[in-house]
């Protein structure tokens, strides 16, 4: 029988096959459609309550995701029936907006069954275990009294020796050493955040029997961490191998999937080569202007001098952030739906470990914690000098603007202030492009250094801005190369960091944690992806517009629709078909 299978031609074995699985019931209509979309999105939920609560949905507060093989099963099952339903979707028979919700749904079907299947997330990734007990976000925000929250870390924290037992079954038995080495930090990190700043966030709670109850189960919590980071240590790393790459095949269909992107990963690694050296000419071009007499890293270095000190870097961040969104109004470069309720703060005491600066948003759904946060992370007075100014080299006064840039404005906070304020769906809502999101923050970078942010005409102080904006984008095309080269063409991590040394110019430790990124995380070339979409859909659009183009019309429209892959934004704001999947 396997010999007679061998002969069959495939497309007459296929059919076979076709014949005898039972069809999927036809979906048609927008109501046959909303139903299934809101079936999916309440299983969706229901499996992943942690991203519930993210959204701000708390009827999933102190849930926990079962991580045990049967509860695996069910939902890749799970995802598989509603993946055929999309397939028998008669999508002539839907709406233009609910076609565009189609797609977005589809997309994220097959994207989760992509992280199943092809990246392992739960079979071959022991990082999905080691931070599976997170509860940072019912510390992290005020969304409910803090006894009721803290009852909700119990839940959680009580979970914790199922995650373990799960780990050990599912887990195989080699893994890939760089996925064992960052799970065993991941796992420390748990630990030590469990043990030290949480309890910290905890301190204000009065119910004596309560925080009684939360010591014992924490410290099992904790116990159960580091016993399974030992077992990483012990039993998984002397059997670990360094078969990272996800290989071609899979590498197309995270492109497929994740962005709708057709092109080839020869044809976007060629790009990106060819924008890595135009990027290097701006770099060296703007250290030029700055100090013709040293070379360019010397010139970056030397800038990275200008910065705060320990007292005023909030401050200095605080003032700038309003000078920042000030700029975008004079200029008219994008509009702020809705009420700012920004605030520019020290990142909390139990997050800095793992935090330089970041974007806090409350979910689209959140109703109650709706401020935003911009946090930074402080200089510790614990410091030796020579750490303090480390730190605060990183806090030069042209690259905290382009952080600013990136994470408040006009970047992720504007990002979500137009989410909200938008007729965005449920699912357009939920389901984000890697893409666009990191495309969008990255792209402002460039954009407003091209406005003119920062200098009123000074030159030099001009090309400080366009040093440090440049040499963020030297990072993400490093990385759009290295992601490639890792997973399609072999590219080991040693070969990786000298890549990011030599064509990011910094040294071997950032260079390696970026390259050692790259074998777990290879969407991070979606940073450049989506900035060049963004810049190929403006060039085209204002073609489109003529004299009825601008920036802030043109960044108002691609705000307002979700946070979809770029080629349906181009559905919906290009007019000409012919130009809709010419994404770069």
């Amino acid at each position: 029988m396997k010999k007679l299978l061998i002969l069959i031609p495939f497309v007459a074995l296929f059919s076979c096959e076709q014949k005898t699985q039972p069809a999927a019931p036809t979906v048609s209509g927008d109501a046959t459609f909303q139903k299934l979309a809101d079936n999916y999105l309440s299983g969706y939920l229901a499996w992943r309550p942690a991203t519930g609560v993210a959204l701000g949905y708390h009827q999933y507060d102190g849930k926990v995701t079962n991580l045990s093989k049967e509860s695996l099963g069910k939902e890749l099952g799970r995802l598989k029936d509603f993946d055929q339903q999309m397939s028998a979707t008669d999508t002539t028979s839907l709406s233009t907006k609910q076609f565009y919700d189609f797609r977005i749904l589809r997309s994220a079907i097959k994207n989760e069954i992509f992280n199943f299947e092809d990246m392992g997330t739960y079979d071959k990734n022991p990082m999905t275990y080691a931070g599976a007990v997170d509860v940072s976000i019912y510390v992290k925000r005020n969304f409910a009294p803090l006894e009721d929250r803290l009852k909700s870390i119990i839940a959680i924290e009580k979970n914790a020796p199922n995650v373990f037992a799960a780990a050990r079954i599912n887990l195989k038995d080699s893994l890939a050493k760089p996925y064992i080495e960052t799970a065993i930090e991941i796992a420390h990190g748990s630990t030590d955040f469990l043990g030290g700043d949480l309890k910290v966030a905890l301190k204000d709670v009065k119910n004596d029997s309560l925080m009684k109850v939360f010591n014992t189960v924490n410290k099992n919590a904790i116990d159960a961490i580091n016993s399974y980071a030992a077992w990483l240590q012990k039993v998984k790393l002397p059997k670990a191998t360094n078969k990272y790459a996800i290989g071609e095949a899979s590498y197309k269909k995270m492109l497929l999937y994740s962005e709708g992107i057709t092109l080839t990963p020869e044809k976007i690694l060629a790009i990106g080569l060819a924008e890595l050296k135009k990027e290097q000419v701006v770099f060296n071009a703007a250290a030029k202007t700055i100090d013709p007499n040293k070379k360019p890293i010397e010139v970056y270095h030397d800038l990275q001098k200008e910065h705060p000190t320990a007292e005023n870097l909030i401050p200095e961040a605080r003032k700038n952030v309003e000078a920042i969104r000030q700029f975008l109004t004079d200029k008219n470069i994008v509009s702020m739906p809705g009420k700012i309720n920004l605030k520019v703060e020290e990142t909390p005491q139990f997050a800095r470990a793992t935090s330089t600066a970041s974007n806090d948003d409350p979910g689209p759904f959140e109703t109650k914690a709706t401020e935003a946060f911009y946090y930074i992370t402080p200089v510790d007075p614990k410091w030796t000098p020579k750490q303090k100014e480390d730190w605060l080299r990183q806090f030069d006064y042209y690259t905290t603007d382009n952080i600013t840039i990136h994470e408040a404005y006009p970047g992720h906070y504007t990002q979500f202030l137009h989410l909200n304020a938008s007729s965005a769906t449920r699912v357009e809502k939920i389901f984000n492009s890697y893409a666009y999101v990191e495309g969008w923050a990255h792209y402002c970078e460039k954009m407003m250094a091209d406005a003119g942010y920062g200098h009123n005409g000074d030159t030099v102080k001009a090309a400080k801005y366009r040093l440090t904006q440049s040499g963020d984008a030297l990072l993400r095309l490093c990385r759009l190369c290295v992601s490639i080269k890792t997973h399609c063409q072999g590219m080991n991590v040693d070969d990786a960091t000298k890549f990011f040394m030599d064509n990011w110019y910094q040294g071997d430790k950032p260079s390696r944690q970026e390259a050692l990124r790259g074998t777990f995380d290879p969407g991070y070339l979606f940073y450049t992806i989506g900035k060049l979409e963004i810049l190929k859909l403006r060039a085209d659009y204002e073609k489109q517009e003529g004299s009825n183009f601008s920036l802030k019309k043109f960044h108002d429209e691609v705000l307002d629709h979700g946070m979809p892959q770029i080629r349906l934004l181009r559905e919906v704001m290009l007019k000409d078909k012919n130009t809709w999947g010419d994404v770069m």
